[in-house]
C-alpha cells in the first residue's frame, strides 16, 4: 500500500512538472521578427532560434524537415498572420516585375511563365491553422492527403494579392501563364479551375495537373518533365515562381526562379 502510495505521488508530481513546462513554453514569445515580444532570457534565445530556424528553410539548408520545431510553433504563427510574410511576398514580387520590365517580348505567344499554385497563387493558410501552421503538440503531423484533398474540395483558397497582381500584368504584357500543380486532375482538376477563377485568376494559358502518369513521383521530377516537355513545344520559361524548393529546382527552371517564404510544411 505505502508502495503504491509513493508511486501515485510521484505521477502526480511528474505530470504537475510536465503541465508547467507545456505552459512555459506556450507562453514564451519570440523577438520582433515575425513575434511578440517577451522580457524573459529564454524568450530571446527561443526568437532568435526560430529565425535562424526559418532563414535556413527558406535557403534551403535545413534538410529534410516534416515539422515546425515545437519551441518555433508560436513564432511561425506569428509570422504568418502579422504581417511579416505579407511584406515578404510584397518584397518579392516587387523583385519579379522588375525583371519583368526588362524582358522584351518575341511576339509569337511562346514567352511563358510558370507560376505554383498551393500557397503561391492561392493560400492554403486556413488549413493549416488548424494543423497548427506546421507542429501539431504532443505529435508529428507531416503532411496529411486525405485532409488537404477534404480542404480543397471546399474550393476555398484565396487569392494571395502580390502574387495575383503580378499575375494581371503577365497577363497585360502578354505572357503566356502556366499553372503547375502538384494537386490531382482526377479529384481536383475542376474544383481547382473554379477556385483560380472565383479568386481572379483569369486568362492563363493552361493549368497542368498530375495524372495517373505522374503519380509517385517526386515533385521535383514532375514538375521538371512538364517544364521540359513546355520548352520541347517552344516555349521560352521566364520565369517561375513557388513557394517550394521542389518548384524551383531540376531541369528547366526558367530564366530566373522566385522562391516565396514557407515555414509551415516541405514538399520534397
Amino acid at each position: 500500500m505505502e508502495q503504491g502510495y509513493r508511486f501515485l505521488v510521484l505521477f502526480l508530481l511528474a505530470m504537475m512538472f510536465s503541465r508547467a513546462m507545456c505552459i512555459r513554453h506556450h507562453k514564451s514569445t519570440n523577438n520582433n521578427n515575425g513575434s511578440s515580444s517577451s522580457s524573459s532570457s529564454s524568450s530571446s534565445i527561443n526568437g532568435s532560434f526560430c529565425l535562424s530556424w526559418r532563414l535556413g528553410v527558406e535557403t534551403n539548408n535545413v534538410l529534410p524537415w516534416r515539422t515546425v520545431p515545437t519551441e518555433c510553433l508560436q513564432y511561425v504563427e506569428n509570422y504568418m498572420i502579422h504581417g511579416q510574410y505579407e511584406q515578404d511576398l510584397d518584397l518579392i514580387m516587387e523583385q519579379a516585375m522588375s525583371f519583368v520590365s526588362t524582358i522584351t517580348l518575341a511576339g509569337d505567344s511562346k514567352d511563358a511563365w510558370i507560376l505554383d499554385v498551393d500557397d503561391t497563387c492561392i493560400s492554403n493558410l486556413f488549413y493549416y491553422k488548424s494543423k497548427k501552421y506546421g507542429y501539431v503538440l504532443l505529435r508529428c503531423d507531416p503532411y496529411d492527403p486525405s485532409g488537404f484533398r477534404a480542404w480543397a474540395m471546399k474550393g476555398w483558397c484565396t487569392a494571395i494579392p502580390s502574387v495575383l497582381g503580378m499575375f494581371n500584368k503577365l497577363i497585360d504584357k502578354g505572357f503566356k501563364v502556366i499553372m503547375l500543380t502538384g494537386r490531382d486532375q482526377e479529384t481536383l482538376g475542376q474544383i481547382t479551375r473554379d477556385n483560380l477563377h472565383n479568386q481572379g485568376f483569369i486568362g492563363y494559358q493552361r493549368l497542368v495537373m498530375r495524372t495517373a502518369a505522374n503519380k509517385g513521383q517526386s515533385a521535383v521530377k514532375y514538375k521538371s518533365e512538364v517544364r521540359k516537355q513546355l520548352e520541347d513545344e517552344g516555349y521560352r520559361i521566364w520565369g517561375n515562381v513557388g513557394d517550394q524548393w521542389s518548384d524551383l529546382q531540376g531541369n528547366s527552371p526558367g530564366n530566373r526562379t522566385f522562391k516565396l517564404p514557407n515555414p509551415m510544411y516541405f514538399v520534397p
